[in-house]
Parts: structure tokens; C-alpha cells; sequence
């Protein structure tokens, strides 16, 4: 405050200062005027201009006596004017900056909420529940006391997104938080962990048969029907618990426990699990035979790719897809891709995973090339795909192997992936690069999104996470982070590829900030190979010149 009070002085008697040398002109005129106005009346009326005709003139002109004062009248009147004006103009910038402060706080504390509360929910976030529950420990050993951790997923909570669309299952997430909200008072903390999943942390926990009771209560919450929009709605949840300190001494180990309670209570359609060192003993097992299933799935082809249509928004055409790997199980049905993928990765599977997608689409590629169906296919890499020395040889190969140009194909890596073995990942990329392989960067803006990095990627494509996509319209911090991805992209000489995108609206907008190519449900759900491409062929024939939601 002292800084800024000084700087205010400082502006007040600049403003002073200026003003005081308009008002000290104005008495130099006034004074200059005087002095003509003597002479010329000594001229006319005496005959001559000397110091006797001047003085004369003085003695018997009286308009002269008035014309005397106006200086000191100007010089009065410059120096009352120009402290109103200065004191005024000080207040002015005193008061806006009062004004800019409060503004700066109100965005300092916007910032800081929207960085630990959920937007859609307003309840907290992961970081702020990670956060809660690593200080409620650290203080634990002080008070002795037992915290409870309870996680709850929603079931089919994916059927409805696809079904009824996004819009509708953001209006279930939110009347579950408002459920749950009546369920868990404080100070306990209820947080909106993912999507489909939220959690509870309770403090000063007696035992474990507390942490029952509030399981008991969540899942009673949620048995009666979710009014939608008309449509009544059975919304359960799958719930894992953990306690600390009897099964975990850490945030993140207690946390892990919770979901792998959570996951054996979703296997054995259990309303909630409690997590012991038996369960994690049977997750262990049930892991090494997923494993060794997704081994065997990988070697004898039974997996599937399906086909996500990329738009191109300048020409209303399909000329690029996403490869998406599916694997139907034959006990345990569909497993979501995140599962069986961290699963691969963290049993060194994902390499031979990534080959079999890899020789998959060149395959399917070639395939439709011979049918006179042309799209670029884009294959996802991970972290450990890149850190292989190999990488590009293989995919050299696999061109030769199928006979497709390299143009046909498009490798995707995500930020996160750019970080681990950095150097080995740009060499590989350089190397594609060369070959006439295009790169995109997948979910820019919610990892290190490093300028440094980007500069020097031989990327050709960045795609906006959908976290932001789908929130564009109602958000507008999401709808600047959207259009500064797109002006930075652009400026970088980068396609720009928006992904989830869901409404009409959402399309309208992303072609008005000139985004390239468009990617969500909205334009296209993932297709089966033959699927795709009898919509495919469809769709580019009609050779639309205006965008149409294909559900």
C-alpha cells in the first residue's frame, strides 16, 4: 500500500505540475496582451510610442486598469483549476485501482476454486480430496485417530452417456452429488473424484462398522429413480472401502486400496467391499490371469479395432479416423480399454499390444485402399512404444509388409508420454517424421503442455482434451483455454483437432474459432471396420457442404 500511495502522490503532482505550466502560459498571454494594448492606446491617443505616452496611458485608460489584473486573475484561477483537476484525477485512478484490486482478488480466488472444485458438481476435486486426506494424517499421529476413505462408482453409467447423450448424464452426476450431499454432513468430505466416481473422506472413524453404516446410507440414496428430462432412471453405484490406519499408512496406498475394493466389489456385484490383505491377495491373482488372457487374446486376434470419424470442418468430408482396440472377453464381457491398457502396460504387454493394433489397421488400410476408400488412420502410442529404439523399423516394416503409403498413417502420443525417456521419443518421432509419418499430441492442455517442447516436436496436429471441449459453451474459462489452443496451434503452423465434441452447438463454434477437424459422439460414434466403412462411403458421398450430427 505504501508503493502504490507514493506512486498516487507522485501521479497527483505530475498532473499538478502540467496544469500549472498551462495556467503560467495563460498569465504570459494575458500579460503579453497588457503590454500591446498600452502601446497601441499610446499610439492613437498621444500620438507616439514612448515612455511618457505609456505611463499617460496607464493613468487615464481605465479599461487598461481592468486588463491589469486579468494575470493575476489567470494566475489564480490556472493554479485553483489545476489542483481540482489533479485531486480529481487522483481519485479517479484511486478509485480504479481499488476497483482493478478487487477484480484481481475475485480472479485469484476464482482460479484457485476452479483448480480444486469441480465445475459441474461444485463439489471437490481429486487434488483438493488428496490434499484433505494427506493433512488429516499427518495430524492423526497427534490425536490417534481413524480415517475412513470410501469410494463409489456409478454402474452403466457409460450405457447412459452413450444412450442419452452427455447433457443428460451431467444432470445425473449432479443429482447424485445432491443425494449424496444430504447423506454426508460435515466435516466429512464428499469430492467428485472422475467422471462416474465420487468419494467420502471421514474423520475421527471409531471402527469399521461406521464406514458400513455411511455405505449403507450412499447406496439407499441412490436406490430411488433419477427423474431425467421425463425419464426415470435406475442409477446404482459399486462402493470399496478402506480405513486407515489398519490397511494402508499413506494417502495414495489408501486410496489404492479403496478402488481396488471398489473394482472386486463391481466383479462380485456387491453393493461394497471392505478392503483386507486377502482381497488384495485375490485382485493379485485375478490380475496374472487377466494377464495371461490378454497374452493369449493378443496372439490369437481375438481383439477388435473400431473406427472413430475425424471431420474435416473446412470440407465437411471424412478423410481420417482413430483406431480404438476393444476387447469383448469371453466370461467377463466388455472391458473398458483404460482397464485391460493399464493392465498391458504395467505387465510389459503393451508393446506386443501396440504391434497387433499396429499390423491391424495397415492391414485394414491397404483393405480399403484396394475398395477405393481413402482415410488417414491414426494408431495411439504409449510411453514405452516410444521409448523403443525400434519403434520406427517396425512401423517401416509393416508399410513395406501391407503396401500402404505412409501418409495413410498418423501416430498419437499423449504429453505425459513425451516426458518419460524425452530424448528416445523425439528421435522416434524425428525418424516417422522423415518417413512421411504425421504425429498428433493427444489431451493438450491437461498435461505439461511445455512451449519448449512443442517448438521443437516434428508434431503436425494437436488435439483439445474433451475435458474442455464439452464444457465450452457454459464454461468460459474452457472456452478461452479452446481458443488459445487453436490461435497457438495455428500460429505453430499445427492442425488443430477438437475431440468429444457432442451438440450442434459445440460444432458451430469450434468451426467459427477455425478448428480443423472435429471428433466426438456428436459426429460419430466408434465403428466396427465394416460398419465404418459402409457409413464411411455414405456419408462422403452425399459431398455435404454443411456439418449434420450422425448418431
Amino acid at each position: 500500500m505504501g508503493i502504490s500511495s507514493q506512486i498516487l502522490t507522485d501521479n497527483v503532482n505530475l498532473l499538478k505540475s502540467k496544469a500549472s505550466k498551462y495556467a503560467i502560459l495563460g498569465v504570459l498571454i494575458a500579460s503579453t496582451a497588457i503590454i500591446i494594448a498600452t502601446i497601441l492606446s499610446s499610439y492613437f491617443h498621444y500620438g507616439g510610442i514612448n515612455a511618457e505616452n505609456i505611463v499617460e496611458a496607464q493613468k487615464k485608460n481605465f479599461a487598461l486598469w481592468i486588463l491589469d489584473f486579468m494575470p493575476f486573475i489567470f494566475a489564480f484561477w490556472g493554479q485553483y483549476t489545476s489542483s481540482i483537476m489533479a485531486y480529481e484525477a487522483g481519485a479517479l485512478v484511486m478509485d480504479q485501482t481499488q476497483e482493478l484490486r478487487s477484480r484481481t482478488t475475485e480472479l485469484e480466488l476464482q482460479i484457485v476454486r476452479n483448480a480444486t472444485y469441480d465445475n459441474l458438481t461444485k463439489l471437490p476435486n481429486r487434488f483438493l480430496l488428496i490434499d484433505r486426506l494427506e493433512q488429516a494424517i499427518a495430524s492423526s499421529g497427534y490425536e490417534k485417530r481413524k480415517i475412513g476413505l470410501i469410494i463409489l462408482n456409478l454402474n452403466q453409467f457409460r450405457d447412459i452417456n452413450e444412450t442419452l447423450g452427455h447433457d443428460r448424464g451431467d444432470l445425473v452426476l449432479i443429482q447424485v452429488a445432491s443425494r449424496l450431499n444430504t447423506v454426508i454432513q460435515e466435516p466429512d468430505t464428499l469430492a467428485r473424484m472422475d467422471s462416474d466416481e465420487f468419494a467420502v473422506l471421514q474423520y475421527n472413524i471409531n471402527d469399521i462398522d461406521y464406514l458400513k453404516r455411511t455405505a449403507t446410507m450412499i447406496s439407499k440414496s441412490l436406490a430411488k429413480a433419477f427423474i431425467i428430462d421425463g425419464l426415470s432412471l435406475d442409477v446404482r453405484g459399486t462402493i470399496g472401502v478402506a480405513l486407515f490406519p489398519d490397511h494402508a499408512t499413506s494417502a495414495s496406498n489408501l486410496l489404492r486400496n479403496a478402488d481396488l475394493a471398489m473394482n472386486v466389489a463391481k466383479q462380485d456385484k456387491r453393493e461394497y467391499t471392505i478392503y483386507s490383505d486377502e482381497l488384495a491377495q485375490k485382485r493379485t491373482t485375478g490380475c496374472l490371469t487377466l494377464t495371461a488372457e490378454l497374452r493369449q487374446a493378443i496372439e490369437q486376434n481375438e481383439l477388435q479395432v473400431y473406427y472413430q470419424p475425424k471431420l474435416n470442418a473446412v470440407t465437411g468430408r471424412v478423410d481420417e479416423a482413430e483406431a480404438l482396440v476393444r476387447w469383448q472377453h469371453k466370461r467377463h464381457g466388455f472391458i473398458p480399454p483404460d482397464n485391460f491398457i493399464q493392465l498391458a502396460e504395467r505387465s510389459s504387454l503393451i508393446r506386443a499390444l501396440s504391434s497387433w493394433v499396429l499390423n491391424e489397421v495397415m492391414r485394414q488400410s491397404s483393405a480399403w485402399s484396394k475398395e477405393g476408400i481413402d482415410v488417414s488412420l491414426t494408431v495411439n502410442l504409449s510411453s514405452q512404444d516410444l521409448s523403443s529404439p525400434d519403434l520406427p523399423d517396425i512401423i517401416s516394416e509393416l508399410l513395406t509388409a501391407h503396401k500402404i503409403s505412409p501418409r495413410n498413417l498418423r501416430v498419437e502420443i499423449t504429453e505425459t508420454s513425451l516426458m518419460i525417456n524425452h530424448e528416445i521419443a523425439f528421435q522416434n518421432l524425428t525418424r516417422l517424421a522423415e518417413m512421411g509419418i504425421k504425429s498428433s499430441i493427444d489431451d493438450f492442455g491437461t498435461g505439461y503442455s511445455s512451449l519448449s517442447y512443442l517448438k521443437m516436436l516434428p508434431a503436425s496436429e494437436l488435439k483439445i482434451d474433451k475435458s474442455f471441449v464439452m464444457d465450452m459453451m457454459e464454461n468460459e474459462n474452457d472456452a478461452v483455454i479452446v481458443r488459445t489452443i487453436i490461435d497457438l496451434a495455428h500460429n505453430l503452423g499445427l492442425k488443430v483437432v477438437a475431440e468429444g465434441v457432442e451438440t450442434k452447438a459445440q460444432q458451430d463454434e469450434l468451426i467459427r474459432l477455425g478448428c480443423d477437424y472435429l471428433q466426438g459422439y456428436g459426429i460419430c460414434k466408434p465403428k466396427y471396420s465394416t460398419e465404418f466403412s459402409s457409413w464411411l462411403q455414405q456419408e462422403n458421398s452425399q459431398n455435404k457442404t454443411s456439418l449434420t450430427s450422425v448418431n
